[in-house]
């Protein structure tokens, strides 16, 4: 399995799809660190109030809420402006560009001394964060070869997991200091990977899908041969690219952003937005936001063991279908299971939390909760919404669409985040544990979504996606469809050359191929 996986990546190409990865690396990063170093008592005593009954500094639920909420609002500005200069100047340029920006928002959250400046640096770091959401799935999906892609656009999660883990356990080092290097060396950290991005980034070739997209078709055809060479001959690198292109040339679309909603590509973009509305509707912020707040008002065990220990799991069950299931599983029936038990167990959660007052042991069990959501989150829903959301829209609408979808992504981000306190806290819902109700309830309707609205593009390229839509294949047939050959299958020309003890002519492969 792993060389059915090697063999389609060059040197070039696992040395691009790798730094986008640290660039990725970096969203983790930066979110647990906010999220961790809220329940630290240095962070509260300098950025929160003295609450006289408890005897102790705290984070007002409304601040909390706030914190939590508002810096998707830079989020979307960044996710705006980053699908602009995508678009426009390239994919390397906008990576460039958000770097750059990063090492001005973290000098903002490390130089923080009051409420409003930690959360104003907060917002504006989430603009970086924005950029990168609109750039890196996308640059992502477009220089990897069809069999791999869901493998590739996937590693998003993993990097993600990566960077949380790291973090994590920097954060559960620092905690017991009690003055601002607590949370001052996390923050401090976040300068790392923009200067790594900044220094390398033009050292990978540009987007060939890209380059073809404004008539730059030297340069693409450039690009692309550096990303396939060694994994296919020289004429099966030039009928790829010349394919590749064709379907371009014939894809209708004009790039308009209205046409999302328009004919055939209504159905993608409600699809689209529909992954990206229930990967936050079934309550991942609860998890990776709120987590470490909430063991710690449950007063059981050390938050940042379980927040280390948690991370640990969801990168090891974001690792597993990311390097193995991504390519060789279904990930209509990924999505449905991973729906399915994070419905258990936030059921189990809310269970749990019905008891008056709650034993030490359903606490127990609460936290275990927690941690499962976690596993069962990043076994699909986690990783593989960008893998759906980069495949489904049509080619020359692929940027719109991934800023539409964001801001879908965003808005839930912002809602989910901005209720959490107010459910969980008094003297407001109070809920606890018992919000376990609410989000497996979302949880039962992704799995019904999934069912009837998902379609199944194992092992297809982007345009052969896009040709099954505009030919009007339902939905729920894509899996059993006959296969369109576009992009080249260089495994299949090796072996029909090693038959023939040649390399054989390419494009009587490629006929054969189709013939079949």
């Amino acid at each position: 399995m792993f060389l059915s996986i090697t063999k389609h990546f060059n040197r070039r190409l696992f040395l691009s799809v790798l730094l986008i990865a640290v660039s990725q690396f970096n969203y983790g990063f930066d979110n647990q660190a906010f999220a961790q170093t809220q329940a630290m008592n240095a962070f509260q005593k300098q950025f929160g109030t003295f609450d006289a009954k408890a005897k102790k500094y705290v984070l007002k639920a409304y601040w909390l809420s706030l914190f939590n909420s508002t810096p998707y609002a830079g989020f979307a500005v960044g996710l705006y402006a980053g699908s602009l200069v995508s678009a426009r100047w390239g994919r390397r340029m906008a990576m460039f560009a958000m770097s750059i920006y990063a090492l001005f928002s973290a000098t903002i959250v490390v130089t923080a001394q009051t409420p409003g400046q930690i959360m104003a640096g907060r917002i504006l770091n989430y603009l970086y964060i924005g950029m990168e959401l609109a750039t890196v799935p996308v640059f992502q999906s477009e220089i990897v070869p069809a069999p791999v892609r869901g493998l590739a656009v996937s590693t998003y999660q993993l990097s993600l997991g990566c960077g949380g883990l790291v973090i994590n356990g920097i954060a559960h080092a620092t905690a017991p200091y009690t003055d601002r290097r607590a949370y001052a060396i996390p923050f401090g950290l976040f300068y790392v990977v923009p200067l790594i991005i900044i220094c390398l980034i033009w050292f990978i070739p540009e987007s060939p899908r890209w380059l073809m997209t404004v008539n730059r078709m030297d340069e693409a055809r450039a690009a692309h041969h550096k990303y396939r060479e060694g994994t296919m001959s020289d004429e099966a690198i030039e009928l790829e690219f010349n394919q590749l292109h064709q379907a371009l040339l014939d894809e209708p679309e004009q790039g308009h952003t209205v046409e999302l909603f328009q004919g055939v590509n209504l159905k993608r973009t409600a699809i689209v937005c529909g992954m990206n509305f229930f990967q936050q509707a079934t309550g991942q912020a609860f998890a990776s936001q709120y987590g470490t707040l909430f063991v710690k008002s449950l007063g059981t065990v050390n938050p940042f063991d379980i927040a280390v220990q948690q991370q640990r799991a969801r990168l090891f069950f974001t690792f597993s279908p990311t390097t193995t299931s991504a390519n060789d599983v279904y990930l209509r029936y990924m999505l449905l299971s991973s729906a399915l038990a994070q419905a258990l167990v936030h059921y189990i959660m809310g269970g749990l939390g019905l008891q008056n007052p709650v034993s030490y042991s359903h606490k127990s069990g609460e936290v275990a909760m927690l941690m499962f959501f976690s596993v069962a989150f990043l076994w699909a829903w986690g990783p593989l919404t960008y893998v759906v959301t980069t495949e489904l829209p049509a080619l020359r609408l692929r940027d719109r669409s991934q800023r539409v979808a964001s801001i879908v992504n965003i808005f839930m981000n912002f809602l989910v985040n901005f209720t959490i306190p107010y459910m969980m806290n008094a003297p407001y819902g109070n809920l606890g544990g018992k919000v376990g109700f609410i989000f497996g309830s979302l949880a039962v309707l992704a799995f019904v979504f999934t069912y009837f609205c998902v379609p199944e593009c194992k092992g297809r390229s982007l345009e052969e996606i896009d040709r099954m839509f505009h030919e009007g294949v339902p939905v729920r047939k894509f899996r059993t469809h006959q296969h369109i050959p576009i992009e080249v299958d260089a495994a299949k020309i090796e072996e029909a050359s090693l038959e023939e003890g040649k390399k054989g002519d390419v494009r009587e492969v490629t006929q054969e191929k189709t013939e079949v």
